[in-house]
């Protein structure tokens, strides 16, 4: 072992939930090192296409949703498993749509928050192994120089399918392969679709198709006679042009394609997200099936969750039993995205008569029955999930905060701020209010006083006079 180095927090993992991690610690005054096996400039392969509304809205409160938007194709309509119409474009949100985006587009403007607020990444770095006990974890990594560790108050590893964290604490990742062999490509059309982002089965094969906006689309394609191929085989172009045509019974005149590959898909989960002083995020604590394009955001959306607990733990704010609410609160969204897209994919590949019955079924209630629209298109897009509350604790606890206007502009521009919003009621005193990690502003309307967390969820909320706030801010705020 040569050199050793250390750092409070290091992250495993330079990809989209990595980077987002990286940067809103360094952003909260954290020291944090992101270890990547990849060398510098070879991107991730991009499979993850689409950014839903509630990672928008917290891409938003880092200041790089708008800026994302130019880059790709607004959908307002999701068509999945058949001709069920998923209507997003009237989510209570900025962002009533679906971003259809390269995954490398993301990767590149959280590459470049996290660079400027001073996360540091080793490239060419892969972990190997670590050990921790009461105080820290060293983590054993290989480089072009030799073997190495590092010493850390906490390891996140957001290190993917094949998570090297995961494997060296042990972990199970119980759960399947659902599909196999999926063929994609990005190529053009000479007859262009309606702009809407479909997934249909025939039974025999299932393909999906998505606009990029610049001219491309996203294609994928799943034969059920050829489900052996591994992820290495090469792609034959015609081979998923005829799966197109099968699916849709039209290959939309497809040519030109700028890339080719194949994939797997897995159904599984981690039973923990937290052991001791390391915690898993994203692609390494769940997978999920691609219908409906969820992985990537829910792994956004872990990063978001996580990322001010370990600030505030850092900087002595709250105790460090302040993250075992991560898993409380993570495991069970990413349990509910594995249900809701497993069954997406399921019904996709409906093939018997029991299974097309069922999807017959589903497509009614979900077009008719609006709790349950409301529901399937809130586990979609990421807007509909809320976190647990405490017993007796005010409805609105736990529910993800809307773009709440404000006397210092909007919710989501103050939570740029990295901090807690106290969102008071016109009015209403402040004084004695003011502390480290709170931002005091007053809505434009309301009788309540709201408390929003760094991740825009409301974390109490009840009558606007200070002793009652006071008692509301002490477990956040101290």
């Amino acid at each position: 072992m040569s050199h050793t180095y250390e750092s409070p927090v290091v992250v495993a993992g330079a990809g989209p939930t990595g980077l987002l991690l990286a940067g809103d610690l360094a952003a909260a005054g954290v020291d944090v090192v992101v270890l990547e096996k990849r060398p510098k400039g070879i991107s991730n392969l991009t499979r993850a296409f689409g950014v839903h509304a509630r990672t928008l809205e917290l891409l938003d409160a880092r200041g790089l949703a708008d800026e994302l938007v130019l880059t790709g194709q607004t959908i307002r309509e999701l068509r999945l498993f058949g001709a069920v119409p998923f209507d997003i474009g009237t989510l209570p949100s900025r962002f009533p749509f679906l971003l259809v985006t390269p995954q490398y587009e993301v990767e590149k403007l959280l590459l470049r928050r996290a660079l400027k607020n001073g996360a540091v990444i080793r490239y060419g770095t892969e972990v190997t192994g670590l050990e921790q006990g009461g105080d820290g974890v060293t983590v054993s990594v290989r480089t072009a120089a030799g073997d190495t560790t590092v010493r850390t108050g906490y390891l996140v590893g957001a290190d993917g399918a094949r998570s090297a964290v995961r494997e060296a604490l042990g972990l199970p990742f119980p759960g399947k392969v659902v599909i196999r062999s999926v063929a994609l490509a990005d190529v053009r059309f000479t007859e262009e679709p309606p702009l809407v982002v479909r997934v249909h089965g025939t039974g025999g094969a299932f393909g999906f198709i998505a606009p990029f906006g610049d001219g491309y689309w996203r294609v994928g394609g799943w034969d059920r006679a050829h489900r052996g191929e591994p992820d290495d085989a090469p792609v034959e172009f015609e081979e998923l042009r005829a799966l197109i045509e099968r699916a849709f019974g039209s290959d939309f005149g497809m040519h030109d394609p700028r890339w080719l590959s194949r994939f797997h898909s897995d159904e599984r989960q981690v039973p923990d997200y937290r052991v001791g002083r390391v915690l898993l995020a994203g692609d390494a604590a769940h997978q999920h099936s691609p219908a409906g394009g969820q992985g990537m955001n829910t792994g956004l959306q872990d990063a978001a969750n996580l990322g001010w607990k370990l600030a505030a733990v850092h900087h002595g704010r709250s105790a460090d039993a302040l993250l075992d609410t991560y898993h409380a609160e993570r495991h069970p969204i990413g349990k509910a995205v594995l249900r809701s897209s497993g069954l997406n994919l399921r019904l996709a590949m409906a093939h018997n008569p029991l299974e097309i019955a069922l999807r017959a079924v589903r497509k009614l209630v979900v077009t008719h029955v609006r709790p349950v629209t409301r529901q399937a298109v809130g586990e979609i897009t990421g807007i509909g999930f809320s976190y647990p509350a405490p017993r007796g604790a005010h409805p609105l606890t736990g529910k993800r905060a809307p773009d709440l206007e404000l006397d210092r502009g909007r919710l989501y521009e103050v939570l740029r701020e990295g901090r807690f919003v106290l969102a008071l009621p016109p009015g209403t005193e402040t004084g004695g209010l003011a502390r480290d990690g709170l931002v005091v502003a007053h809505r434009t309307g309301g009788d309540e006083a709201l408390l929003v967390r760094p991740d825009g969820y409301y974390a109490w909320a009840g009558a606007p006079q200070v002793q009652v706030i006071e008692a509301g801010l002490a477990p956040w705020t101290g």
